[in-house]
């Protein structure tokens, strides 16, 4: 119970520091130190001066660490253990996004481009003198890091399932401020776990960039895909059917609905959202037909567009009905890369307009890094048994070092 409440409670912290740069330092940092007390204490099964047969070791002071937040410099003093055992997840997430940040609102308060509202932030993060060798130096620590990740070796015997998204931001190009899209590949592996693959910005989302996307997610070892989610767009279709040959296609089915609500008025949107909540939720690809038709007919006389394009294009919504039925509500959609781009969004908000490239890039990357070590070290996303038990698990690729010794 003590390790679940820590948790809780250090993930609300998290949040805090994230969300509230109103929020008085002095508070935080006295909570901050009693949630890194408590972890302590779950950590050694027993609290200060407390004696018991399940306590598992015992404290050893605390070493001063500092903590950079969007509220100001926060003074910490970590606990240790004798054994050196203790590690805090208080730091560990969001310490690059964090610092990923602010390099950008130090970037833009550098080049005179930042509103007021960056200006005074990073003046309460960074002091008045700011200068581009601070930049260059917070800059040079993130950079490698980042890059690394996004180039990594992707190890895993088969990814079954990738789900592909997109959103734009707005980012300061050669003197002119121009929308570019960020591509997001998640996958989840043969074990279930997910991960993001890629995270990539793009001029604009066409056959080209999707192609040259998915071209180096293959190089880097991304094997084994049976079926790829994204929405309806003709360029990424299109190179799904080039690089990924006898994979399926889903369309999602939010944005699939969203469109279709979108042809009616809104007195009549309630309706049809329910009668497509019901299509999806059939038991069978059959049953989803049926009912399908049935809706098109019903909206053949006030609204034969309706019609048209449910008998024309629910079939693409309908391909996640040969996986297994467990697997479903998580491969219908693309919302399982959704709460990253609400995180893209949140931080975002802050900058508006990305000074460059570069930062746009770090601070994409550092959330979709946070996100996926996240995943890769949480619970299982989905249980894989039922995936392979019609289908020849492959077996795990020898890695590239040892291939090429």
């Amino acid at each position: 119970m003590a390790e679940r409440n820590g948790s809780e409670r250090v993930g609300w912290a998290q949040a805090v520091l994230l969300d509230d740069p109103e929020f008085l330092r002095g508070i935080v940092e006295r909570t901050l130190q009693v949630i890194l007390e408590e972890e302590m204490t779950a950590h050694l099964g027993a609290g200060r001066y407390e004696r018991g047969e399940g306590r598992t070791g015992y404290r050893n002071g605390a070493k001063p660490r500092t903590l950079t937040t969007r509220v100001g410099t926060l003074e910490l003093r970590v606990p240790q253990d004798r054994d050196g055992t203790f590690s805090t997840e208080l730091f560990a997430r969001y310490q690059r996004s964090e610092q990923a940040l602010v390099a950008t609102l130090m970037e833009m308060y550098v080049q005179g481009v930042s509103t007021r509202k960056v200006a005074a932030i990073t003046e309460e993060l960074c002091g008045t003198s700011v200068s581009k060798s601070q930049v260059s130096a917070v800059v040079g620590r993130l950079d490698p890091e980042l890059a690394a990740w996004r180039s990594r070796p992707l190890t895993a015997a088969a990814y079954p399932y990738l789900a592909v998204d997109a959103r734009y931001e707005h980012a300061r190009v050669d003197g002119r401020v121009v929308s570019l899209g960020v591509l997001i590949v998640a996958g989840v592996r043969d074990d279930g776990r997910r991960e993001i693959l890629a995270v990539e910005e793009a001029d604009t989302e066409s056959e080209a960039t999707y192609h040259a996307l998915f071209t180096r997610l293959k190089d880097r070892g991304v094997r084994g895909v049976e079926l790829v989610t994204s929405d309806d767009h003709r360029g990424l279709k299109a190179a799904i059917e080039r690089h990924f040959q006898g994979a399926s296609w889903q369309r999602c089915q939010v944005h699939f609905g969203r469109n279709l609500r979108g042809m009616v008025g809104a007195k009549h949107r309630g309706r049809l959202g329910e009668e497509l909540r019901s299509i999806f939720a059939a038991t069978t690809p059959a049953q989803a037909r049926a009912a399908a038709r049935a809706c098109a007919q019903g909206w053949r006389s006030s609204h034969p567009q309706v019609a048209v394009k449910l008998e024309t294009e629910i079939e693409d919504c309908l391909a996640c009905a040969a996986f297994p039925a467990a697997h479903r509500p998580r491969i219908r959609t693309t919302n399982g890369v959704e709460r990253l781009n609400q995180e893209l969004k949140r931080r975002t908000r802050v900058v508006r307009i990305f000074p460059n490239r570069e930062a746009l890039a770090r601070l994409t990357t550092a959330l979709a890094m946070e996100q996926s070590e996240e995943w890769v070290s949480g619970r299982r996303y989905l249980d894989m048994d039922p995936f392979w038990e019609d289908r020849r698990r492959p077996n795990v690729p020898v890695p590239l070092a040892a291939a090429a010794d």
